[in-house]
């Protein structure tokens, strides 16, 4: 790069800030006139809108929600579930990098992230998948889903797995009311299990009344922030059924060190904890295709995008 290029460069941190300005804007850029400035914040951003493409999605006008009876902050996603017989998914959710100056007041009310609003996180995809390729392990059993964002592995396991009941939760009220939503537009899908929405903080000391009544945990990318480390083991604990087998299946990055120290969390509670790095071959096949460069995902990194798989019991 040239002397004259280097000094034009933007910084990394002038690039983060302008994607929390295209957040925040009401209405897409040009993207004939901004083409240059979106292919620069591709390469600061992680995010991705496909990710590892595991569940197939569209969105809908038909088949699932009229259009015009959404917010215009909001689009009906359509998931095509890979197994035979399956109905589809309907997922009312925010359009990406759809922010609202509100939702930061709500998650400082609350002392919550906004993350489960920003969009379909990939982890969240990877643990949907690995749902309908164990299903024995959830077949009649009480799960609950933490942190869900908007719920598509926790709705996947209540469609699939024939699982006795599925609570999927989430800290934040403004995802609930988007999970509960989608609970009432897909429960002709759920067969004989029961499914329910719960707000769900992890610093809560106690959950009495569903305390130590969960024979599966699952949970995708809850590991991003360290100041909810310790309250996240500990929810974990207090969830798990304790007489009989019970199992807190977890999907995420490294992030630097910050799965390391939730993972201390986990010891420092009286847990015991597994990881595996290659635990499906197709995701492991698609994981080395973006390592090697596959540009559907810009600015694949290891550490940040792909999801160690991490089995936490008693």
């Amino acid at each position: 790069m040239e002397p004259d290029q280097l000094r034009s460069a933007p910084k990394p941190s002038s690039l983060r800030w302008q994607i929390l300005r295209r957040a925040l804007r009401r209405r897409p850029s040009n993207p004939g006139k901004n083409s240059s400035e979106e292919i620069i914040l591709d390469k600061v951003s992680r995010r991705t809108r496909n990710g590892f493409n595991l569940i197939p999605w569209h969105v809908v006008n038909e088949g699932g929600e009229d259009s015009d009876s959404l917010p215009k902050r909001d689009a009906c996603f359509c998931y095509s579930i890979p197994l035979p017989n399956v109905p589809k998914l309907f997922l009312r959710q925010r359009w990406e990098d759809c922010l609202d100056l509100n939702d930061f007041e709500v998650c400082n009310r609350y002392d919550i992230d906004n993350t489960g609003l920003v969009c379909q996180w990939p982890s969240e995809d990877v643990l949907a998948y690995y749902s309908m390729s164990h299903l024995g392990r959830f077949r009649s059993k009480r799960v609950i889903e933490l942190g869900s964002g908007y719920g598509l592995a926790g709705f996947v396991i209540a469609m699939v797995t024939e699982a006795s009941e599925v609570v999927i939760s989430d800290g934040n009220p403004q995802v609930v009311d988007y999970i509960q939503h989608n609970i009432d537009a897909n429960s002709a899908s759920f067969g004989s299990t029961k499914v329910k929405s719960v707000i769900l903080h992890w610093d809560q000391l106690q959950v009495s009344d569903i305390s130590g009544t969960f024979d599966v945990i699952v949970a995708s990318d809850c590991t991003f922030f360290k100041e909810f480390h310790k309250g996240l083991a500990r929810t974990i604990r207090c969830l798990l059924k304790e007489n009989g087998p019970s199992e807190a299946i977890l999907y995420s990055p490294k992030r630097g060190d910050s799965l390391e120290k939730f993972l201390v969390q986990v010891k420092d509670s009286g847990l015991h904890f597994t990881i595996t790095e290659t635990y499906d071959t197709e995701i492991w096949r698609r994981h080395n295709k973006f390592v090697n460069g596959d540009r559907s995902w810009p600015n694949y990194d290891s550490d940040h995008c792909y999801p160690l798989l991490v089995s936490i019991t008693r």
